[in-house]
């Protein structure tokens, strides 16, 4: 499908009940450019081949413009799976944060990977450019790509289409989500999920929720509630299904570590005593 006069994007459809289930809405992975000059690709998705093949076949939908690089958000394995054949196909660079760099040079091969550094430009064609920014929180390595002609962010899972996020360093991430409003987007295109038309409402959302989430983990701490299973019950619906209680738990010890670090909480390790013997 054309999302606008640059962007070209194909779908990919997940089984919400098993593996999907942390990834509603699917997946989009991103052509940017002219189809009649060059395109960029934005990440690879997961290894599966059914997914290499249905990108292929898109890109074949495309006319096989020449692809001058795939760029990626980051290194979970949803993101970078099948980028081998993929970039042996399109004999093309691949562009990705300097910590991300060692690992898919070891997969690909050397000259196959170049770091990008911090606000550099990836030109597509049609004088389109992403600007790399550098948004850790979801994980260290994350990138998001602005094309400030159009105010679009590819927001890798910074910002998903129909969820919240994960993240690794909350922190840092909220610290990400400030970087993300400050552009003003009129367009997200996330990594799962819809296309978000209304984006600087859709990243000031996150920061609200966020922050409505800490002070819910706060409260329940003052209420005598003291470990991160007893939170996540406190905090979080009712209805929470039970494949997504884990993530909910990573959340939670997310705010945690933050309030930690801020000197707001003190981490109270469990201790063993051996019973016989």
């Amino acid at each position: 499908m054309q999302i606008s006069k640059n962007i070209y994007a194909t779908h990919i459809e997940e089984d919400s009940s098993t593996f999907g289930a942390m990834h509603p809405g699917g997946t989009h992975i991103y052509f940017v450019g002219d189809p009649n000059d060059h395109m960029v690709m934005v990440d690879s998705g997961e290894p599966y081949r059914s997914w290499t093949k249905q990108i292929q076949d898109f890109y074949s939908e495309l006319g096989k413009p020449r692809i001058s690089s795939i760029v990626v958000t980051h290194g979970h394995g949803d993101h970078i799976g099948g980028l081998d054949r993929l970039q042996e196909q399109f004999g093309c660079i691949v562009r990705c944060h300097p910590k991300l760099e060692p690992l898919l040079t070891h997969k690909l091969g050397e000259g196959t990977v170049k770091k990008l550094r911090s606000k550099e430009s990836v030109i597509a064609g049609g004088g389109v450019k992403l600007r790399a920014h550098f948004t850790p929180g979801h994980e260290a390595d994350h990138i998001s790509y602005y094309i400030p002609g159009d105010k679009v962010i590819f927001s890798g899972d910074t910002i998903l289409g129909n969820s919240s996020s994960s993240v690794r360093n909350l922190k840092q991430y909220m610290e990400s989500l400030e970087t993300l409003a400050g552009l003003k987007p009129n367009l997200i295109c996330p990594g799962h999920g819809q296309i978000i038309k209304n984006g600087t409402a859709r990243v000031e959302g996150y920061i609200r929720h966020r922050t409505e989430r800490e002070e819910q983990v706060l409260s329940a701490l003052k209420s005598g509630v003291d470990s991160v299973d007893e939170i996540v019950t406190e905090v979080y619906s009712r209805n929470l299904r039970r494949n997504l209680r884990s993530a909910a738990g990573r959340n939670v010890r997310t705010h945690l570590d933050k309030l930690t670090e801020e000197g707001l909480v003190e981490r109270q390790e469990a201790t063993f005593k051996l019973v016989k013997g």
